[in-house]
């Protein structure tokens, strides 16, 4: 395997980001359809900002948000795994299972598969007693992966994200819960 792939499941290379990673990030980021439900879409500075965030949460951790690949072709895709969210809310400090995926990457499962294999690394290398995820209610491709996953939604859950202001439309969120021994 190489140094630098975390994770591999049947399609995919859950790995460390590279340099040639950046620009299809940026694209992804800056895409108005992936980008739908977040506040707005990101430069490339800032999308780069955001890469840099997630290698020091990797290296801090041992776990992050991995690129993902496509293992046939090599293609980088967009990213999936853990990260820390410490926001001040009813269940933080918690681990949550994230995925963002290039629009061609859609509907071939890939976030599915890729959340999967972080969500075990999660219970199975680090421990876990819960993983979370949450997103906007209208995010349905979203809402669907986290039940696919085995992930349970309870609307006294809900909560209205920190960094949005008041009135501002993302700002009421759903959370989804999988404990480990729930799965």
């Amino acid at each position: 395997m190489d140094d630098d792939v975390r994770l591999r499941t049947p399609r995919l290379l859950l790995r460390g980001w590279r340099a040639a990673d950046r620009e299809p990030f940026a694209r992804l980021n800056a895409d108005p359809a992936v980008m739908e439900h977040f506040p707005r879409l990101r430069t490339r500075r800032e999308s780069d900002t955001g890469v840099d965030r997630i290698e020091a949460h990797l290296a801090e951790h041992g776990f992050g948000l991995w690129a993902v690949e496509v293992a046939a072709t090599g293609e980088f895709v967009g990213f999936t795994g853990l990260q820390q969210t410490v926001f001040p809310a009813h269940f933080t400090p918690a681990v949550e299972v994230g995925w963002r995926l290039a629009r061609h990457a859609w509907g071939r499962g890939y976030a599915t598969e890729a959340a999967r294999a972080a969500v075990a690394f999660g219970f199975d290398e680090c421990g876990l007693g819960e993983i979370v995820s949450f997103t906007v209610p209208a995010n349905v491709r979203s809402r669907a992966v986290m039940r696919r996953l085995g992930m349970r939604h309870s609307s006294a859950d809900d909560f209205d994200h920190p960094a949005l202001p008041e009135g501002h439309p993302l700002k009421r969120h759903v959370l989804y819960r999988l404990g480990a021994d729930d799965r």
